[in-house]
């Protein structure tokens, strides 16, 4: 624990369908056939570790529906993103996507998650937990599950000390969050073309015509959809490769499959697409019954897309920090303390 930092207990009361510690993953392990892991939903868990003035590597936790209740023993400051849910401090509602000064002893709820899959918490400091490979993210194959369940004790090393807010239903601050849109309806991903694209003739129509739905048969190593497909021709036997995050794969059987963060990292499947980096946080979000249509995009303007994104964080971690630094809040920027790993 560092030198200036509190160590603050968190009671988990209820702990949702599945509750996991996470953040966005392994650097430099998938050269050693170990998938990256991380975050579904990278851009929602990096907007929750700026808003509560961490680094976004920072570890949070990824809830996945249910209701997730906790009592911290001393105040603390956290945000909540993902997902649109219901989220109360002692019964009165509180906004998303925001910092929350919670004070110390009160009952946080977190309910009713609709139109996506999963939501972040984050909370000022560092939670102490195991790390696999330089990384808290779940990695359940090699036995470290990381899950979280009712009536945990959890630890927070923090320097958040409380802060004067007397209305917790208005906002701690004003800030250019770049929030994405859950639409109740088919949502639109962009794609870009893969290896074996022209190897499937008519692929290109298909994908951008009809609509598909996710099945309950997906799962952290990728979506399954069903829908039509169109398997590549001529190809023969394709040696096993690579496979990157967001691949576009057509198996044996006729369905479509859009591979995760926990994929294998080799495959023999055609690549008929690629989901563009600007994507993949929605895709994190997919529930079975969501249905979701396709549009091709070039490569500059997925590359240009990201960059933009990436842009409004950065505008984001640039406000925060001043705005922290200003009165005195806790932000990453301003201490060198390592995150905080179980004993």
């Amino acid at each position: 624990m560092g030198a200036a930092e509190l160590a603050v207990g968190l009671k988990v009361r209820e702990a949702g369908w599945l509750a996991t510690f996470q953040d966005l993953g392994r650097e430099h392990s998938e050269f050693m056939g170990v998938p990256c892991g991380g975050a579904a939903d990278q851009h929602s868990a990096a907007v929750a570790n700026i808003l509560v003035g961490n680094r976004r590597t920072a570890t949070c936790i990824e809830i996945m529906g249910g209701r997730f209740t906790f009592t911290p023993a001393a105040p603390i400051l956290m945000a909540l993103t993902g997902a649109p849910a219901d989220v109360t401090v002692d019964g009165q509602a509180v906004s998303m996507w925001e910092p929350v000064c919670v004070p110390g002893g009160s009952r946080v709820m977190i309910a009713n998650a609709r139109g996506g899959m999963r939501n972040y918490l984050a909370l000022s400091g560092s939670l102490v937990t195991g790390r696999f490979m330089g990384s808290a993210a779940p990695e359940a194959r090699m036995g470290f599950p990381q899950q979280i369940t009712a009536g945990q004790d959890l630890e927070l090393g923090t320097r958040y000390r409380g802060f004067e807010h007397p209305y917790l239903s208005q906002p701690l601050f004003r800030l250019p969050v770049p929030v994405p849109a859950f639409s109740p309806g088919t949502w639109s991903i962009d794609i870009v073309e893969g290896p074996e694209t022209e190897a499937a003739p008519g692929i290109r129509e298909l994908l951008s015509s009809r609509a598909y739905t996710v099945t309950a048969k997906s799962n952290h190593v990728g979506l399954r959809l069903d829908g039509p497909v169109i398997h590549p021709e001529g190809l023969g036997e394709i040696v096993s490769h690579g496979v990157p995050i967001g691949a576009f794969e057509i198996p044996h059987g006729d369905e479509l499959i859009i591979l995760g963060r926990y994929r294998t990292l080799t495959a023999g499947y055609p690549i008929v697409a690629f989901a563009t980096k600007a994507s993949l946080p929605l895709l994190g979000q997919a529930r079975p019954g969501q249905k979701m249509t396709f549009r091709w995009v070039s490569q500059d303007d997925a590359v240009e897309r990201h960059r933009e994104e990436q842009r409004q964080l950065q505008v984001l971690e640039d406000r925060v920090r001043n705005l922290f630094l200003a009165v005195d809040l806790p932000h990453a920027a301003a201490s060198h303390a390592p995150e905080q790993t179980a004993a």
